[in-house]
C-alpha cells in the first residue's frame, strides 16, 4: 500500500473510531460490536507504528475513549485513568507472553473477570470519601460524587486499619435483573429501552438528580489502585484482599497461572462460568501480579505494558424473523416483537425478541424474513443486535406499525418527547388486564388475592371491565367462580372473602397509592409521592394549579424544568388523564363510591415517634440514598418536604449545601442537624442499609429452558 493510501486509511479508521467513541460514551447507543472496534484499533495503532510521519497526538488511539458532560465539575487524574490493550486470540496472549518474559523473570500472572461496566475512581481522605469520577478521557473526569454516595456497597467510611488518604479504582455496573426490570420501567413509560447494562449504567451515573441514580441497581466491583494509599503492597493479589477487608465489592473470582498454557485453561473457565456472576462480563484481564516488574515494563499512553484484556467472542445466534407480532401493554404502548425460528442462545431456547419501537426498527432496519444475529442483551433479555443483509432475497418485507390497536381496533397516537406508539382507548381489553394487575400491585393498593393470572381469569370472563368495579362486585356470588378450567374446575372460594377485605381496606389508603395505582403513564411510585405531598385529595389533581404551573412554567423557560420536585411530562399525563373522557369518568365514578383519598391520612398514622409531625427538609449530598432517610422520618412521625417552609422543623444538611438554603432555615427557625443528629433522633446511630439479598444459585438442567413469555 502507497503511503497516500495508507493515509487515507488512518483517516478512515480515526473517523470511524471517534464516531463509535461519541455514540458509545456521549450518547449512550453503540453503534458497532465490540470485536469491529477493536478491530480498527489494532488496525490504526500498527499504522501508526510502521508510519510515525502521520502520527497525531490526537489520535483516538493515543488518548482513553470517554465523554465528559456539561453540568458536572471536572477532575483531574493523577494518575491518568488508563485503559487496557486488547486481544481476541490466544496467539496475541502468547505474543504478550513472549514479551514479558523478554523483560521480567519470576513472575506469576492473575486472571480476573473483565466487568463490562463503568470505570470510576473513589477519593477518601480523613477516612471519608470525599470524591467519586468517572474515567472521562483518562486525564480529564466528571465528578459524580452524589450520585456515587447512592451505591451503598461504596464505603462511605473506612475502617481503622486502612489508610486515611486512598484512592481506588474499579467498575460500576448494573446487575443483571436490575437492568431487565429497569428495561420493563422504561418501556412502560414509554421512553427509549437502554441497549445493555453497560449503557444503563453509564446514563445512571450521570444523572445530574442523584434521585434517579438512587433508584437504580447500581454497584461496584473494585480493582486497582489510584495515586495514594496503595504503595506499600508487593503484589496485585495482596491490595486486592486489602481492599476486601476495607469493605470494598472486589470480584469474586481470580486465578493465579504460572505459564501461559495456564492463563489459557483459566479464560476458559472464566468463560463457563460468565452467566453466574451479578454483572456482565466481556473477557478476562491478564495481568502481572508482581506489581515491583510495573515500572520496568512501562505503560504507553494508552495503557499499562503489564497487562492484557482477553475479549471472549460474542455470544449471538443466526436466526430468521419468521413475523412480528404487536403487543399492547398496561398503559397502550404497543410493542412489537420479533417471532423467531426457535434457536439456542446463552442457556436456553429463543423464540422471540423485543424490537422495542418503530424507530428501532427503523435504525436496524430489521424486515420479516431477514436472517438477523440473536444476542442476550446483558446475558438478560433476547435482542436482536444486528439483520445479514447478504443473505437478503428480496423477499423480505419492511414492517409498518399498525394505524390502529391490535386489540381493540381503537384509535393510535405517539405522543410528543416519546418514541412509543399508544393506544388511547383506555377501555382496551389488553391494556385492562395489565392494568388491573398494576392497580392491585403491591405498591399500588396492595390486593394480594388479585394477581396477574386472577386478572386475566377476571377481564376474560367479564367480571371486571374496569379496575374500580372491584368495588361493586357480589364477592358471595363471586366465590362460585372457576377459576380453572374445564378438565380441573377450581372454586375461586374463601379467596373472594379475602379479596374483599382487601378491597374495603384500599379505600382509607393515602393519595400516593391510588395516583400510584391509576397507573397513569410518566406516574411511578417516587414521582406520585412528589405530586401528593402537593395536594390535599384526589379530586384536588383534576384542575390542579400546582401541576399547571409546572407546565406554565416549563413553557416560558423552554425546556424540561422541576417545580417542587414534579416533572413536567408528569404534570401532563396527570393533567391529560383526568381532561380525558375516561379520567374524569373514573373520578366521577370514586367518588360516588365515597372515595376521595386524602394526602393526611398517611402522615397520621405515626403519632408517637420521635419526630412526630415534624416538618424535614433533606439537602445536599448524603451518604444514604434520600428515599431510605424519607422512609425512616415518615416511620418516626415526621413529615418530608421538598422545600423550607415555616413549618419545616429540620434542615437535614449533606455536604456541599449551599449558604442560601441553610440561612433560610435560620431566619424561619428551622434547625439545621446534620446526618449523624438526625440518626441519633431516630435511635440508630451508626446503623447501616440493609445488604441485598442474594441471588439464588442458578439450577442446573440437563436440557435448554424454553423462553417464557416477554410479557
Amino acid at each position: 500500500m502507497d503511503k497516500q493510501k495508507i493515509k487515507a486509511r488512518i483517516d478512515e479508521l480515526r473517523a470511524l473510531i471517534e464516531k463509535a467513541n461519541h455514540d458509545y460514551y456521549d450518547l449512550h447507543q453503540p453503534t458497532v460490536g465490540d470485536r469491529d472496534y477493536d478491530m480498527w484499533e489494532q488496525e490504526l495503532l500498527k499504522l501508526e507504528e510502521e508510519n510515525p510521519e502521520f502520527a497525531d497526538a490526537s489520535s483516538p488511539v493515543q488518548n482513553v475513549a470517554g465523554g465528559l458532560l456539561d453540568g458536572f465539575a471536572k477532575v483531574t487524574h493523577d494518575p491518568p485513568m488508563q485503559s487496557l490493550d486488547k486481544t481476541h486470540a490466544k496467539g496475541e496472549l502468547a505474543e504478550f507472553d513472549a514479551f514479558v518474559r523478554k523483560t521480567v523473570e519470576g513472575f506469576t500472572y492473575l486472571v480476573e473477570p473483565k466487568v463490562d461496566g463503568v470505570s470510576l475512581s473513589l477519593r477518601y481522605s480523613g477516612g471519608r470519601l470525599v470524591r467519586a469520577a468517572t474515567r472521562g478521557n483518562g486525564l480529564v473526569g466528571d465528578d459524580i460524587t452524589a450520585n456515587a454516595l447512592t451505591i451503598k456497597s461504596i464505603p462511605k467510611t473506612l475502617p481503622k486499619g486502612a489508610p486515611r488518604e486512598l484512592e481506588v479504582r474499579g467498575e460500576a455496573y448494573m446487575t443483571r435483573d436490575g437492568f431487565a426490570a429497569l428495561n420493563e420501567r422504561q418501556e412502560a413509560a414509554g421512553l427509549e429501552m437502554f441497549a445493555n447494562p453497560r449503557n444503563a449504567c453509564a446514563g445512571s451515573l450521570k444523572q445530574l438528580d442523584s434521585r434517579v441514580t438512587a433508584e437504580r441497581p447500581l454497584d461496584v466491583v473494585i480493582y486497582n489502585a489510584g495515586g495514594v494509599g496503595c504503595d506499600g503492597f508487593a503484589s496485585h493479589s495482596e491490595m486486592i484482599e486489602a481492599f476486601k477487608s476495607w469493605g470494598f465489592p472486589v470480584a469474586p473470582w481470580s486465578k493465579f497461572c504460572k505459564t501461559i498454557e495456564e492463563v489459557f485453561a483459566a479464560i476458559d473457565e472464566l468463560q463457563t462460568l460468565r452467566h453466574t456472576f451479578r454483572f456482565e462480563i466481556d473477557g478476562a484481564v491478564v495481568k502481572i501480579d508482581e506489581r515491583r516488574f510495573y515500572p520496568v515494563l512501562g505503560a504507553t499512553a494508552h495503557g499499562p505494558r503489564w497487562a492484557r484484556a482477553y475479549k471472549y467472542a460474542p455470544e449471538r445466534a443466526e436466526t430468521i424473523v419468521e413475523s412480528i407480532t404487536v403487543q399492547v401493554g398496561r398503559t397502550g404502548i404497543l410493542t412489537p416483537v420479533a417471532e423467531l425460528k426457535p434457536v439456542p442462545l446463552a442457556g436456553s431456547v429463543i423464540a422471540r425478541a423485543t424490537l422495542h419501537n418503530a424507530d428501532q426498527i427503523a435504525r436496524q432496519d430489521i424486515r420479516v424474513g431477514d436472517h438477523v444475529w440473536l444476542v442476550k442483551a446483558g446475558d438478560v433479555i433476547p435482542a436482536i443486535d444486528s439483520s445479514i443483509p447478504e443473505k437478503r432475497t428480496g423477499a423480505e418485507k419492511v414492517f409498518r406499525m399498525p394505524t390502529a390497536c391490535p386489540v381493540c381496533g381503537g384509535a393510535v397516537a405517539r405522543l410528543e418527547g416519546e418514541v412509543a406508539t399508544r393506544c388511547v382507548n383506555p377501555a382496551c381489553p389488553a391494556q385492562l388486564c395489565r392494568r388491573l394487575e398494576h392497580f392491585a400491585s403491591r405498591n399500588a393498593l396492595d390486593l394480594k388475592a388479585l394477581g396477574g393470572k386472577l386478572a386475566d381469569i377476571f377481564v376474560e370472563k367479564g367480571v371486571v371491565k374496569d379496575p374500580l368495579d372491584l368495588f361493586t362486585l357480589d364477592y358471595d356470588a363471586l366465590a362460585s367462580l372457576n377459576i380453572g378450567d374445564e378438565s380441573a374446575p377450581r372454586r375461586f372460594g374463601l379467596n373472594a372473602q379475602n379479596l374483599r377485605q382487601a378491597v374495603s381496606d384500599a379505600k382509607s389508603l393515602p393519595l400516593e397509592r391510588w395516583l400510584f395505582a391509576v397507573g397513569i403513564p410518566q406516574v411511578g411510585v417516587t414521582v406520585a409521592k412528589d405530586i401528593a405531598a402537593e395536594h390535599e385529595k384526589f379530586s384536588d389533581l383534576k384542575d390542579s394549579p400546582v401541576l399547571r404551573n409546572v407546565i406554565e412554567n416549563d413553557a416560558k423557560k423552554g425546556k424540561e424544568r422541576k417545580i417542587l420536585a414534579i416533572k413536567v411530562e408528569a404534570a401532563k399525563a396527570v393533567l391529560g388523564f383526568f381532561d380525558s373522557a375516561y379520567g374524569a369518568a373514573f373520578l366521577d365514578r370514586m367518588l360516588s363510591l365515597g372515595i376521595d383519598p386524602a394526602r393526611g391520612e398517611r402522615a397520621a398514622v405515626a403519632t408517637e415517634g420521635p419526630l412526630a409531625g415534624a416538618g424535614c427538609v433533606l439537602t445536599g449530598t448524603l451518604s444514604r440514598p434520600r428515599g431510605e432517610y424519607a422512609a425512616l422520618i415518615e416511620a418516626a412521625g415526621g413529615i418530608v418536604q421538598s422545600a423550607v417552609t415555616s413549618k419545616t422543623k429540620y434542615l437535614i444538611a449533606g455536604a456541599n449545601v449551599g449558604a442560601t438554603k441553610t440561612e433560610k432555615a435560620r431566619k424561619l427557625g428551622t434547625e439545621v442537624i446534620d446526618e449523624a443528629k438526625l440518626l441519633e433522633m431516630l435511635g440508630a446511630a451508626g446503623g447501616s442499609a440493609p445488604a441485598p439479598e442474594a441471588s439464588p444459585a442458578p439450577e442446573t438442567k440437563p436440557t435448554l429452558p424454553v423462553q417464557g413469555e416477554l410479557f
